[in-house]
């Protein structure tokens, strides 16, 4: 007989191990999860172990979801079946019970930003009553030796995520993505390195960076056809690190075509799909 039930905050320990038995084996490249990694997910991406769920077969964990809530809403963060188990409807009994839970405390938006190349799992949440509601590209830009050069009358500076707060520059587009939201951003400032263009009175353009490598946030306040971003790309590769990733990009977040001009190419997608939480 299987059995379902909604987590604490003292299971942790299990999470853990439901994770490594049931997303592990489909992901055999990733580490495996460890209490530490978990309990960063909490602070990060704001998981919440009420939001989390594991499906038994007996005491041995078959199946898990991990819920991640925000006033805005509610992140499937991960769901995945043990392959010994798939197809049995697991899935999508652990999506419709949160759906259930969320329709009475709230709140009731629920979304998955899942790779498009996991065919099985949009297949999951289509049938699960979820509409495919954007398409998030995921670019990356192979840094070449470049002579940008620094604008006249504007200077560079280093910039955080604490200085754009306080400018009221730290607003994250609406569409943007839940791991690059301001959130995100906000509890991960101390890992995120920043270089922004300034004149006088005003910053004109900055690029959040996290571990040399991956973008996170970047924004230009003036009409210049991108060339006040690219100078900061240029400066912020670090020595024998030119590949930079800017992972699930709306359309209406940055213009593709601003990114063509920049060097970006595509390299993927997420998709995202939404649904109201509704009692079965």
């Amino acid at each position: 007989m299987s059995g379902y039930r909604f987590c604490r905050t003292d299971d942790i320990g299990l999470l853990v191990d439901a994770l490594n038995r049931c997303w592990a084996p489909h992901f055999p490249d990733e580490p495996l999860m460890t209490p530490a990694a978990f309990k960063r997910s909490i602070r990060d991406q704001q998981v919440w172990c009420s939001s989390c769920m594991v499906a038994f077969a007996g005491s041995d964990p078959i199946g898990v979801l991990i819920g991640a809530k925000r006033p805005s809403g509610t992140l499937i963060h991960k769901i995945a079946v043990h392959p010994d188990h798939l197809r049995q409807g697991h899935g999508r009994h652990l999506l419709t019970s949160l759906s259930s839970k969320l329709a009475i405390l709230g709140p009731p938006r629920i979304v998955a930003e899942i790779p498009e190349a996991l065919t099985a799992a949009c297949s999951l949440f289509g049938a699960s009553g979820y509409v495919e509601e954007a398409r998030l590209t995921d670019y990356v830009l192979q840094q070449e030796e470049t002579d940008a050069r620094e604008v006249a009358g504007t200077f560079m500076i280093p910039v955080s995520i604490d200085d754009l707060a306080a400018n009221g520059l730290l607003e994250a587009h609406p569409q943007a993505c839940w791991a690059r939201a301001v959130e995100t951003l906000t509890a991960r400032k101390d890992d995120i390195a920043g270089l922004a263009v300034a004149s006088d009175d005003r910053v004109e353009a900055f690029v959040l960076c996290l571990d040399h490598s991956e973008i996170v946030s970047l924004r230009s306040f003036v009409e210049d056809g991108g060339a006040r971003v690219k100078l900061l790309l240029s400066r912020l590769a670090a020595p024998g690190m030119r590949t930079f990733r800017f992972r699930g990009v709306h359309p209406a977040e940055v213009s593709p075509e601003l990114l063509a001009t920049l060097g970006f190419r595509r390299a993927g997608a997420h998709l995202r799909y939404a649904a109201q939480a509704r009692s079965e």
